[in-house]
């Protein structure tokens, strides 16, 4: 008896992954992707404008000044979420680079392309509103403090990793340049989560802490969690978004280098 051997080709062994890999690769088929992608987009674009909505609302309107910062303080409900996004969203371009690195997971590659246009808004964000607010307290629009310095940082890195992707003319080498830097780049993330405990700095200590109690009142900390999960969902929505317009554009593009070949044979 004779054994048929089936030898078509698959994205990678099944064997040979983790059952981590083998989950990240369920969704490697680009029009599994752009279905279940298209189902959720509008579930997590039309909460997170109306959370954002309501926080921003809340907190620059409504919530009590500050008794020290008076109503500067209500650019924190715009400023921290930002904040927050901006590492957020360079810990998730690190996990698509490890993705990429580690299971050669095709759509990581354009997830994380996608990622640092978006991260880098929302760096530049923290930045500005940053600068607004340190002039009333400071007396100054930026100073070379660490934690200052360290978001700095991290802009440059988004906007390295954007110049790095696209800097070859072959793409899979600018992924994979871009996927290392992302990776190296990982290590600016405690230094600025942990700054203002290392070293004697302007920025004040964060209010919010994981593992103890937050050092501002709740009528000012649930509209500061309302514009945080609102921004959240909008930084999600906004990398989906643009993830699904990347997979298209390599769709058509590939139907249409198909295209040209065969009228190219033809002719």
């Amino acid at each position: 008896m004779v054994r048929r051997v089936d030898a078509r080709p698959t994205i990678a062994p099944p064997r040979t992954l983790s059952r981590a890999g083998r989950g990240l690769h369920r969704f490697a088929n680009p029009g599994r992707f752009l279905r279940l992608s298209g189902a959720l987009l509008p579930w997590i674009a039309a909460p997170g404008l109306a959370l954002t909505a309501a926080g921003l609302v809340w907190g620059l309107f409504f919530a009590p000044a500050d008794w020290q910062q008076g109503d500067a303080v209500r650019i924190m409900y715009v400023h921290v979420p930002a904040a927050w996004l901006a590492s957020a969203g360079y810990l998730a371009l690190a996990g698509c680079s490890a993705a990429s690195l580690v299971w050669r997971h095709p759509l990581a590659d354009l997830a994380a392309a996608e990622i640092s246009p978006v991260g880098a808004g929302f760096t530049a964000m923290c930045l500005i509103t940053g600068s607004l607010w340190g002039k009333p307290m400071w007396g100054a629009w930026w100073v070379w403090d660490a934690r200052l310095t360290s978001v700095l940082v991290l802009f440059f890195l988004y906007l390295g990793h954007i110049a790095l992707v696209r800097a070859f003319d072959e793409p899979e080498r600018g992924y994979r340049a871009g996927a290392i830097l992302a990776l190296v780049g990982v290590v600016n993330l405690p230094i600025i989560k942990f700054s203002v405990d290392w070293w004697n700095t302007l920025h004040q200590p964060d209010s919010i802490t994981l593992f103890g109690a937050p050092t501002m009142s709740l009528v000012m900390l649930w509209p500061l969690l309302l514009s945080a999960l609102g921004y959240t969902l909008v930084f999600a929505a906004l990398v989906l978004a643009r993830t699904r317009a990347a997979v298209m554009e390599r769709r058509i593009r590939a139907l249409l280098t198909a295209r040209a070949r065969h009228l190219e044979i033809l002719g």
